[in-house]
């Protein structure tokens, strides 16, 4: 959406955008630092295709502008859950 939305302020052609996500665990490193925390970490992969009348820099752009999205950035942050009975 933040994709689609960046494009149409500009005025670029974009005619359709896919995004696949892979999510898989991966087995983090022992290491002695203070804060290590070894175990299995959530991975994800993220796969953008963009579609559409589209020079490489517009398609290169669009995609920085992905990684800056509010799903993206939350996902990068730490996240507390609090969860409540409605």
């Amino acid at each position: 959406m933040t994709i689609a939305l960046y494009a149409r302020r500009k005025g670029w052609r974009l005619a359709d955008v896919t995004v696949r996500l892979r999510r898989s665990r991966i087995r983090e490193p022992d290491h002695s630092g203070a804060e290590a925390k070894p175990g299995r970490r959530d991975r994800i992969e993220q796969e953008i295709a963009v579609t559409g009348d589209l020079t490489e820099e517009q398609r290169t752009k669009l995609l920085s502008v992905a990684d800056r999205c509010p799903v993206h950035r939350t996902l990068l942050s730490e996240i507390h859950i609090r969860t409540i009975l409605g």
